[in-house]
């Protein structure tokens, strides 16, 4: 058996006793965030300050990601334009209160998709852009291949996550002993696990693969074991009883895999102009007047492809490149998860 140095975080026992959810507001009367958002003329989106492939300035302070993309992708649906956004950083603690308090409109942040989150904090899941599962990583040089030789290892993890809990979950039911290294901020998490403070990381499978592509040369120094421990599905969140903003955000994503599904691209969109396909037509918004049933315009979904591609491109502009393998996120039509309502 492996034997692991522990390192007690002063934080450990109350990471333990962390929930993963904040008190639930009282419930004011549903705001119209859509006519808000326009009469700013401007959407604000929140996102995670720093994680490759879903959410990270460039070289240029310009925002790219995942997540990124697809608050640019709301914004595209109501003004026309992606670039009328904010992108607002928020941590794994603000994420919901500022939410819940409108100082944001929409959430596009990593964030798993749970009952205790939709039915006690007064927000709703508009759809699920990244099917993911919890997993670990250790150094490389540690000898660890499977999850199930962490017994006795130190784990880091951040608090108020789903993360936790599903940690000790699994450690419990696998009876194998640990010790959390509860840390905040993540930025601080992977500089402990990078300098050995504690033998494991756990988070999202997407997460740990973007914090290994971060590393650049040195990412072959970690090994992401092979267990997935748990079902993270993450999507856009809005306040619950805002509808009218919900059908919005839910049908921007659709509108990303249909326009996959019916091989619409970024590049050759308007080649599709005087399609007779009239799924296509309905698309295009040539007829069927969906843009309309929104409060949109009637080439709300051409427009949004315009500007960031269908979900297939936004994958390979974002997720591909930090190795995170499209697998279950293929559509459906592929052996994938990624599955659009008829728009009709």
């Amino acid at each position: 058996m492996i034997r692991f140095t522990r390192v007690l975080s002063g934080a450990a026992l109350a990471g333990l006793m962390a929930i993963t959810s904040v008190p639930a507001m009282a419930q004011a009367p549903a705001a119209d965030t859509m006519a808000a958002i326009r009469a700013r003329g401007q959407l604000i989106c929140s996102t995670s300050p720093s994680t490759v492939g879903f959410s990270l300035p460039d070289s240029q302070g310009v925002w790219r990601g995942l997540d990124v993309d697809y608050c640019r992708a709301v914004a595209t649906a109501i003004f026309g334009d992606p670039n009328r956004v904010r992108i607002v950083p928020s941590s794994t603690q603000q994420r919901f209160t500022m939410l819940q308090s409108g100082e944001i409109d929409m959430l596009s942040r990593t964030t798993t998709w749970t009952l205790t989150r939709e039915a006690s904090l007064g927000l709703v899941f508009a759809g699920i852009n990244v099917y993911d599962g919890q997993g670990f990583m250790v150094h490389r040089e540690s000898g660890v291949t499977s999850a199930k030789q962490l017994d006795g290892a130190t784990v880091c993890v951040q608090p108020g996550t789903t993360t936790e809990l599903n940690m000790t979950d699994f450690f419990r039911t696998s009876n194998l002993r640990f010790t959390p290294v509860v840390i905040e901020n993540v930025e601080e998490i992977r500089s402990a696990f990078i300098n050995k403070r504690c033998d494991a990381y756990t988070s999202d499978a997407s997460s740990l693969a973007s914090f290994a592509a971060a590393q650049g040369t040195n990412a072959n120094r970690f090994l992401l074991l092979p267990e997935i421990i748990s079902k993270e599905p993450l999507g856009p969140v809005i306040r619950k009883g805002d509808w009218r903003f919900f059908d919005v955000v839910r049908w921007v994503h659709f509108a990303l895999v249909t326009a996959e599904e019916l091989g619409i691209t970024q590049a050759n969109i308007g080649n599709f102009a005087n399609s007779t396909n009239p799924e296509i037509q309905r698309f295009m918004g040539q007829t069927g007047d969906l843009g309309q049933m929104l409060g949109l315009e009637r080439d709300w979904a051409p427009r949004i492809i315009r500007a960031v591609g269908n979900f297939g491109e936004i994958w390979e502009r974002n997720m591909t490149p930090i190795g995170f393998p499209r697998s279950i996120n293929n559509l459906w039509t592929k052996g994938g998860l990624q599955y659009a309502p008829p728009m009709r």
